[in-house]
């Protein structure tokens, strides 16, 4: 299974594609496709078939993007930074915005 510095809940900004500038926070990382899915984030209308839970209607719903085109906003500067590891003097291995050095924690 592949690894990715960014995971849910983080705060990204997406950096390419017809949402560029918008930010949020990553609901889900599907590791398999690369991908991942940010709440309100790349937004389409689905036509959805009445049930007898719900009725017929268009609803607006999230689709995942590729997670190279999302990056961290540092908690420090609220800018999109990368992400780097660094361990601790009790030696915890953390996560760390490489703009500011702050720890991100998760």
């Amino acid at each position: 299974m592949k690894k990715f510095k960014i995971k849910k809940n983080d705060k990204v900004t997406v950096l390419a594609g017809k949402d560029k500038g918008k930010s949020g926070v990553v609901l889900k990382v599907l590791r398999d496709r690369d991908r991942v899915l940010v709440s309100e984030v790349n937004m389409v209308k689905k036509h959805v078939r009445a049930t007898q839970a719900e009725p017929a209607g268009i609803i607006q719903k999230e689709v995942s993007m590729h997670i190279s085109n999302v990056a961290l906003i540092c908690p420090k500067t609220s800018k999109a930074t990368k992400i780097g590891y660094k361990f601790l003097a009790d030696g915890l291995k953390v996560r760390v915005a490489r703009k500011s050095g702050e720890v991100i924690d998760n």
